[in-house]
């Protein structure tokens, strides 16, 4: 989950690369580092913590190459020391080298190495592969990077110098996301695309198993076998003001903000003129998305909340069964598919490890897989059958918030069009669900407009240590993304269960310190939700709930009362979401965390 950016050009290198590392500082924040080739000599800086410590270093006696290597790390071997650090050394000294991902047969390797006389001194997995590589360098860095990584179990992404090759940087990557920004006479290296966005736009995507040598001239694309592979450039059409605050105090506030435009954006162009849902991306024909028996969805975090508002959409429209497998464990419970099992992995970054591990499991058995992912071009998007991208735009903060909305926007697109395929839902039916679902982004600003009383609600909180999160039906997973965003962003204890449980042993919980957070939006189970609030009540609990405008009779049972627009049961989650975003974010800004940068958390999680 490491951020990795190396650049090659005309420009001083530290000034980039620190600018590239700033834009993945999400990626993890343990430490950080570069290597800069210095006239005869590999010049690496390192410092523990955010990344201002390394630029404090850096700026009070920057090196002038114009060829380096940067690194962001989250700490997965070693604790995060400057020892532990990326980049690092080679015996010689001549060869430094960043890397992202686990080496899974690295103990073995150190032993080896360390026997052969290599003097090895960090904890890390990633020393290993400097030392590979040296044991293996004979003149020619490409050739030695490939045998080194031939020998590699695991996950990586590498960029490598060489103080013999300046101007050069040899990249590669196995499920580990990497990227190259091609320039004007310059060169990138990146784990992510906003690393190179303030240099390019045009970006090529490496693949898994292939190895690049970057100039700045160009770059050479090769697979493990030494032959050539063919250059896949893209242009990246992300505004580039989108990985700046644009005012806001925080990404994660802005982010919360830019939901209409991303939900709006999401549906955009799904709805025909003769009133049919569109999606080609599927590459289904109408025949084989009627033939859909069963759908089973993978993902993790707050994708698997989207994942469970889809099986309630999905079941209710299409009247297909769907079961929701959270990715880590999909693949280790030997999951029955076959041919008529629709898989859908849902993944922010399209670079999950767990649910790209789930996507190559489901095509192994025999299923068709297709992605709901926010990033074109990543690896989960490339591996897939077909794919539906969200459009929410560059998302920075590491909590997600409008991918998540525009997750379950793509899902209510999905179940449209499986139920019209089916034939479960009338065009005149599909058409009333699609007006309302349109009214969705200004009922969500309608929210962010007069959210005073969210803040004010929050102040009353700050010194809580735990809270429930409780819901019902397609409340539920609403219930676990709000549970989710408190105890990321805030450090507070936070659960979600069913409401109807809450009597099988959650309520022992329950005092009059412990704040429970209600999705009691109007629904099939509206009066359910309100008898659990008296047996709260009943216990001296506080009841903070979320509920629809116009429903004067849960405030005499709440606490506290979040508003939002009354929308029908199945559109509800994206409205009731954003009060228990922005409580979370009030709740954490007043106790004075960091919110886009949660501690222990990185925005993309690519290490199982």
């Amino acid at each position: 989950m490491c951020g990795i950016v190396g650049y090659v050009g005309r420009d001083r290198a530290a000034d980039v690369l620190l600018s590239g590392l700033a834009s993945l500082e999400y990626r993890g924040y343990d430490s950080a580092g570069l290597a800069i080739i210095c006239d005869d000599h590999v010049d690496v800086t390192r410092a523990v913590g955010k990344l201002v410590n390394l630029r404090t270093v850096v700026e009070a006696a920057p090196p002038d190459g114009t060829t380096g290597i940067g690194h962001t790390r989250w700490a997965t071997h070693g604790p995060p020391t400057e020892d532990n650090a990326h980049p690092h050394k080679d015996c010689s000294g001549d060869l430094a080298l960043v890397h992202n991902g686990i080496i899974e047969n690295f103990v073995e390797l150190r032993e080896e190495l360390v026997g052969a006389g290599h003097d090895v001194l960090s904890d890390t997995d990633t020393e290993i592969v400097a030392h590979l590589i040296e044991a293996s360098y004979e003149g020619d860095l490409t050739a030695a990077v490939r045998a080194a990584i031939e020998r590699l179990d695991g996950s990586y992404a590498l960029a490598v110098v060489h103080r013999a090759h300046p101007g050069t940087i040899v990249a590669a990557r196995k499920d580990s996301p990497l990227i190259v920004g091609v320039g004007d006479g310059e060169m990138l290296v990146a784990s992510d695309i906003p690393a190179v966005l303030k240099r390019t736009r045009d970006v090529m995507v490496i693949e898994d198993e292939e190895i690049v040598t970057v100039t700045a001239s160009g770059a050479d694309l090769t697979g493990l076998d030494g032959e050539p592979r063919p250059d896949r450039r893209m242009r990246v059409d992300w505004d580039v003001d989108a990985a700046e605050k644009g005012g806001y105090e925080t990404f994660m506030l802005k982010e919360i903000h830019e939901q209409p435009a991303a939900i709006q954006n999401t549906l955009r162009g799904r709805m025909t003129s003769d009133g049919t849902i569109q999606l080609s991306e599927l590459d289904m024909s109408p025949e084989e998305v009627a033939a859909v028996r069963r759908v089973l969805i993978v993902a993790c975090g707050t994708s698997y909340h989207a994942g469970l508002v889809a099986k309630r959409l999905i079941e209710g429209w299409a009247r297909i069964p769907v079961e929701v497998d959270v990715s880590s464990e999909f693949r280790y419970r030997d999951p029955i598919l076959d041919e008529d099992t629709l898989v859908v992995a849902i993944s922010q970054s399209g670079e999950t490890t767990d649910t790209l591990a789930g996507v190559r499991e489901a095509r192994a058995r025999g299923a068709r897989v297709i992605a709901i992912s926010n990033v074109v071009g990543s690896s989960i998007t490339r591996e897939a059958d077909g794919v539906v991208y969200t459009h929410a735009g560059l998302e920075i903060g590491v909590a997600a918030t409008k991918t998540f909305t525009a997750q379950i926007a793509t899902t209510y697109v999905l179940a449209l069009h499986l139920a019209q395929a089916k034939g479960t839902m009338s065009r005149d039916e599909v058409a009333r669900v699609w007006a309302e679902l349109e009214k969705v982004p200004s009922m969500v600003q309608r929210i962010l407009d007069d959210a005073d009383s969210i803040a004010e609600c929050a102040a009353q909180y700050t010194a809580r240590h735990s809270s429930l999160f409780l819901g019902r039906g397609i409340g539920v997973p609403v219930a676990m993304e709000g549970a989710l965003k408190l105890k990321e962003i805030s450090y507070i204890h936070a659960e979600a269960h069913p409401a109807g449980e809450m009597k099988h042993g959650p309520i022992a919980l329950i005092t009059d310190h412990v704040p429970v957070v209600f999705v009691a939006t109007q629904g099939r189970t509206y009066e359910k939700v309100v008898s659990n609030i008296q047996e709260v009540r009943a216990r001296e609990g506080e009841v903070i709930a979320v509920a629809s405008e116009g429903d004067e009779e849960i405030a005499k049972h709440a606490d506290h009362v979040l508003t939002v627009p009354l929308t029908s049961e199945e559109l509800s989650p994206i409205p009731a979401v954003v009060p228990l975003q922005l409580l979370a974010y009030h709740i954490a800004t007043l106790r004075g965390c960091n919110v886009d940068q949660p501690r222990n958390l990185a925005k993309s999680v690519t290490v199982e």
